[in-house]
């Protein structure tokens, strides 16, 4: 990889595997708009920037930020430490996952926040992106801190203690339903410490499973998915409407459970079950593979 810096920039060159589309648009994060240049604003860690990528000359551009903050923040954030070249000709032995993946070329997982991620995930429960967008928009105009980048005020995602400020009633104003309740608990469990997200983090796969399904709102998939984007479980396989579908359709044609299509995807792709999630997520959805009709997303 080489850094060129630019004004209030950087360009990453000889970058493999790496489409801002993809990345921000397979269902791992919220908070990333994309702009009329093709390229995508979003806020993470506190920060602002907006990110283009060109995947043909394996190039990336990075602005607003510098060297200092890229290997901070950026140089993790977009997990560029990581071969996906191996991971995905590790995948491509099977002949759907082959198609997946080059559909998806360009993901590659975030290495998000975990606090973040648990109340974002806690929102996306049978929630619509644009739904879920604008809950945590919201959450974070009401209670983040304001970041000023080119002419607009974004905000950052609150922290544990900003929000232990919030009573139920304040928190229902971000427009998350039902789901409201929960991130209020979840707040309070975090905030008097009964749950370490850190702590958990260190855990295995099915201890930390358990232990994140302690708080209210957090079932089998939303646990996985915290684990998945933000405590690097790369084993886990969160299981939505899409990937029931695809992995029905694909390779188990016929209707099961839940639990069964985990326990294939364990056998199947091993500790590479999350990146194999990620590929035929997007393939899935962008296809409408197994969609029905009249259905929205």
């Amino acid at each position: 990889m080489e850094i060129k810096v630019i004004d209030n920039g950087l360009i990453l060159k000889n970058i493999d595997n790496f489409n801002a589309m993809h990345i921000f648009e397979c269902g791992q994060c919220f908070r990333w708009a994309r702009e009329s240049d093709g390229s995508y604003t979003g806020v993470a860690f506190g920060k602002v920037i907006n990110v283009k990528s060109w995947e043909e000359k394996k190039e990336v551009q990075i602005l607003n930020t510098n060297i200092q903050e890229f290997y901070d923040i950026w140089f993790e954030y977009f997990d560029l430490g990581r071969d996906y070249g191996e991971i995905k000709r590790e995948l491509s032995k099977d002949r759907v996952m082959r198609t997946a993946i080059e559909y998806g070329s360009g993901i590659r997982i975030l290495k998000q926040d975990p606090w973040e991620t648990l109340l974002s995930f806690i929102i996306s429960a049978n929630n619509r992106i644009p739904m879920i967008a604008r809950s945590i928009g919201l959450l974070s105009q009401m209670y983040g801190k304001p970041i000023e980048y080119n002419g607009k005020t974004y905000y950052s995602f609150p922290s544990v203690q900003e929000l232990a400020q919030a009573e139920l009633e304040d928190i229902k104003e971000c427009k998350a339903g039902f789901r409201c309740k929960y991130i209020f608990e979840a707040v309070k469990m975090v905030s008097e410490g009964i749950i370490d997200l850190e702590y958990i983090k260190t855990l295995d796969e099915e201890e930390a499973r358990k232990e994140l399904m302690k708080i209210p709102g957090v079932g089998l998939k939303v646990a996985d998915c915290i684990m998945l984007f933000s405590m690097e479980k790369y084993g886990t396989y969160p299981v939505d409407v899409w990937i029931k579908r695809i992995t029905e359709h694909f390779y188990l044609h016929d209707d099961v459970s839940v639990k069964d299509i985990r326990l294939f995807a364990k056998e199947k792709f091993g500790s590479l079950a999350g990146f194999a999630q990620e590929y035929l997520f997007y393939y899935a959805r962008e296809m409408k593979i197994g969609s029905k009709k009249g259905e929205k997303e």
